[in-house]
């Protein structure tokens, strides 16, 4: 398995099972690639998105 960075794992950890659990796909991929960060999109609601962002380098999580 993929290993992720500290920065994603963290990010992750702090989440609930099941909001992990649904964002954890764009971070392995992001991760495979080891090119670009990943942006998550409506933090703090029921409609998050995460993908990965070529604006965010590999490592860093931001939150818009």
């Amino acid at each position: 398995m993929t290993q992720l960075p500290e920065a994603y794992q963290r990010y992750l950890d702090q989440l609930g099972s099941t909001h992990a659990e649904a964002l954890r796909p764009v971070f392995l991929e992001s991760a495979a690639e080891r090119e670009h960060g990943v942006l998550v999109r409506g933090a703090g609601t029921h409609y998050v998105q995460a993908v990965v962002d070529a604006r965010i380098p590999y490592g860093e999580v931001r939150e818009e």
